[in-house]
């Protein structure tokens, strides 16, 4: 997947779900890209994404710390709520609408 189509999929269900507000883009290099997307219910989602590699995460955070992520180094895992040190492992790849459906289902909101 290209930079561009990260970004694009990452604007267009933040725009969708009512936990996002307007997706940032905070830096932009020739491979890599991080994104920063404020939540409606507090803190926000940092989302990076490496071209090159296909390193993928997103991590919500609230006071300076990740309370929520999932990103697929040494394979796809997710951050739980209420245990963000713990690595979970998902049975494949994460795309940035399946990691707000788990938003979502914290927090109630459809």
């Amino acid at each position: 997947m290209t930079l561009t189509e990260f970004e694009s999929q990452v604007f267009e269900a933040a725009f969708k779900s009512a936990v996002c507000g307007i997706p940032l883009v905070r830096r932009r290099m020739p491979v890599s890209i991080s994104l920063r997307v404020p939540l409606t219910v507090g803190g926000f989602v940092e989302v990076f994404y490496n071209e090159a590699t296909g390193t993928t995460a997103f991590a919500v955070i609230e006071n300076d710390q990740r309370v929520f992520g999932a990103d697929n180094t040494g394979g796809w895992h997710i951050h739980p709520f209420n245990s963000s040190t713990d690595h979970l492992p998902l049975p494949g790849p994460t795309v940035f609408t399946d990691f707000l459906a788990h938003l979502e289902a914290h927090f109630s909101v459809e």
